[in-house]
């Protein structure tokens, strides 16, 4: 407009210069407010779609800020939903195998007690001496189901937090006494040693649930029992961590564990023996429910094992005042 003027109506050049700023700078003006107009109400639509943010929180700035928060954004919405649609892959996975363990824990010992009543049934009771044993079986069966409940029900309502805990002061080391004359005939049976790694001439006061405890101290010796070797030792070992805390220590010299199931060592029905095969009884979820007991008194349990070497469990506890 500025050369069209200054060629055809000789305008003087200052005002043709005046011109010029004043029709670039309204162009220049009308064309970005409308552009990011245009832009900015796409770019909150997306946000909105996708509820990355909130829409009090998209500023009203330049385009390229909108459009480097929108990248940023989708980029975390993207690596978020990956991650979520792993990590639900592993809880599918987990799921399945947990069913599956489940199933078999139920059927195993259901179909047991099925196969001696039925065979009662068929005309086995007339005979005394076989009617006694099926009929001692089908208890045992009975017996191993019961366990099976009573420990999930048990699971769930720590998980929950249903199952209150009875916090008092106590002796470790007598608990941990009491629990070795408790399992004293399970031991001499596979001739396993079981003792404390030094003379504990003073009691060692801990705060927590007693009773809950002793089923931790119980499931972490019988299972060193189970997995121990013949003429083997379970130690127990009981260490000051920091200033109010120690830690127990439940160690054997027995068969170990592989290191790749010791990140799931704690599940439900998980087992280390793939066959599945349950010769020394019990329900199959000792590890997890030491896991929630202690995980309630808001303490922390840990597990080292070298397979062919032994295995190691430790927890900590509150020191009593």
């Amino acid at each position: 407009m500025s050369v069209f003027l200054y060629f055809f109506f000789d305008v003087i050049w200052w005002i043709l210069l005046l011109i010029f700023f004043c029709t670039y700078i309204f162009s220049f003006l009308v064309v970005q407010y409308r552009v990011e107009r245009f832009i900015y109400r796409r770019v909150k639509k997306i946000y909105d779609d996708l509820t990355l943010l909130e829409s009090a929180s998209i500023s009203k700035g330049a385009i390229t800020t909108d459009m480097r928060t929108l990248t940023q954004e989708i980029d975390k919405f993207a690596r978020d939903k990956k991650i979520e649609i792993e990590t639900l892959k592993v809880r599918e996975k987990y799921r399945k195998e947990f069913l599956g363990n489940v199933s078999h824990e139920l059927k195993t010992p259901l179909f047991t007690v099925q196969g001696y009543i039925l065979t009662l049934l068929d005309g086995a009771m007339n005979d005394e001496n076989i009617r006694e044993k099926y009929l001692q079986r089908a208890s045992k069966g009975i017996e191993r189901l019961g366990y099976i409940i009573k420990d999930l029900d048990m699971i769930t309502k720590l998980e929950v937090g249903d199952l209150s805990l009875k916090v008092e002061a106590f002796d470790i080391v007598e608990l941990v006494e009491n629990v070795f004359e408790m399992l004293e005939m399970k031991a001499s049976k596979k001739k396993i040693t079981l003792t404390f790694d030094m003379d504990y001439l003073q009691p060692v006061m801990v705060k927590a649930d007693k009773e809950r405890i002793q089923q931790v101290l119980a499931n972490l010796i019988v299972n060193s029992l189970k997995y121990g070797r013949d003429k083997g030792t379970t130690e127990i070992s009981i260490e000051n961590l920091i200033k109010n805390k120690v830690i127990i220590r439940v160690t054997d010299n027995g068969e170990g564990i592989s290191s790749e199931h010791l990140p799931r060592l704690f599940e439900r029905f998980y087992r280390v023996d793939k066959s599945g095969s349950r010769k020394e009884g019990g329900s199959g979820l000792g590890l997890s429910i030491v896991k929630h007991i202690i995980e309630a008194h808001d303490e922390k349990i840990y597990v080292e094992s070298e397979y062919g070497v032994g295995s190691e469990f430790s927890f900590t506890l509150e020191k009593a005042k």
